[in-house]
């Protein structure tokens, strides 16, 4: 294999989508395909087996999302001591089907090296594929804007951000649904939990945020922007 090759890694969770962008890399003779995976888990175990250059990645995936699948990849690149011939860092270009403001900043602050839309992936992904690759960061002028947005909403609540993501994933969702108006019972429910062990989880949030009332967690939920119907 040449050296010069850049070395890729697909991972989506519909056969048919790797399909298609394996289509499109093969127009691109500086472009190599390596390995496929359907989930954030063979993301890792790919990037291990076949030392890629860009893992990309879908961003919503059963198993393990792309979200989660970056932040890990970016702990192995800092824990591993690459042999001569092998890539510094295995670098992460994201796919989605929607421009997402917090999605965009909780990317790039993961150490994705790009974000691109499923819907122009037909025409940008060999270029966002090569930007990666070379070190750079690749975004679309539509997703740029969205990240400038999500950027400023970010800066303005650092400090409730930051206590925020020290929650557990599950402590999050207790969080989000009470502020949405659900009952310890309704939360368990769905949460497929006792009640009882919904009324821990607020009692974990309220030692780590001070939130006591359903009013505090609307507050601090509306602050963030995080208060939708998504639990």
């Amino acid at each position: 294999m040449r050296p010069d090759l850049i070395r890729v890694v697909l991972v989506d969770d519909h056969q048919i989508v790797r399909a298609g962008l394996k289509a499109v890399l093969s127009t691109a003779k500086d472009i190599t395909i390596v390995g496929e995976g359907g989930s954030g888990k063979d993301a890792l175990t790919l990037a291990e087996r076949v030392d890629p250059h860009v893992i990309v990645m879908d961003l919503s995936m059963p198993d393990m999302d792309g979200l989660t699948a970056t932040r890990e990849l970016q702990k192995a690149n800092a824990r591993r001591t690459p042999t001569p011939g092998e890539p510094i860092t295995r670098r992460v270009l994201v796919l989605t089907m929607h421009t997402e403001d917090e999605h965009l900043v909780a990317l790039l602050e993961a150490g994705a090296g790009g974000y691109l839309l499923k819907s122009v992936a037909d025409r940008e992904l060999v270029d966002a594929v090569r930007t990666v690759a070379a070190g750079d960061v690749y975004v679309q002028p539509t997703a740029a804007r969205a990240l400038a947005r999500g950027l400023a909403r970010r800066d303005g609540n650092a400090e409730e951000r930051a206590r925020f993501e020290k929650l557990t994933d599950r402590e999050q969702v207790v969080l989000k649904m009470v502020a949405q108006g659900f009952t310890a019972p309704e939360i368990g429910e769905h949460l497929t939990i006792s009640p009882k062990t919904v009324d821990t989880y607020k009692q974990r949030i309220g030692e780590k945020l001070g939130l006591s009332h359903r009013s505090d967690y609307v507050k601090f939920a509306l602050k963030l922007g995080i208060l939708k119907n998504d639990a």
